[in-house]
């Protein structure tokens, strides 16, 4: 499966999460109800994955953790806020080019329309 074919079936298992749960849980709910989603729809998904920062020769394990990684190519970061800021689609960035994965989906779930909370984020696009 591509990256653009597991978009697809993202951002659909979230919409399904969504239409169920709606805007104003924590982060953390969508995250465990997005995750159940994806692996019934057969996904290898990894949860708070770590992602250690390397710098030059210096590996640090200081804490950042991926929402979800699927098929070890996709990430997903995941909101529940007012409104996404620059520094979302910062984080997002960061995350793509540290394990050089090509795309990504920042999911903000508290929105009325999901559609209006999604932003597709490209590794390498500014």
């Amino acid at each position: 499966m591509n990256e653009n074919e597991i978009s697809k079936v993202v951002f659909d298992c979230a919409l399904k999460v969504h239409r169920n749960l709606g805007p104003g849980l924590l982060e953390s709910a969508y995250q465990e109800c997005l995750f159940y989603e994806l692996n019934i729809a057969g996904l290898k998904v990894e949860k708070q994955k770590a992602l250690p920062l390397v710098y030059e020769e210096v590996r640090l394990d200081i804490g950042y953790r991926i929402d979800l990684m699927i098929e070890d190519k996709f990430i997903v970061e995941i909101k529940a806020v007012e409104a996404l800021t620059d520094v979302h689609l910062a984080q997002i960035l960061t995350y793509l080019k540290l394990t050089d994965c090509k795309l990504g989906l920042l999911i903000n779930f508290n929105v009325a329309l999901l559609k209006n909370g999604v932003r597709r984020v490209i590794n390498g696009a500014l």
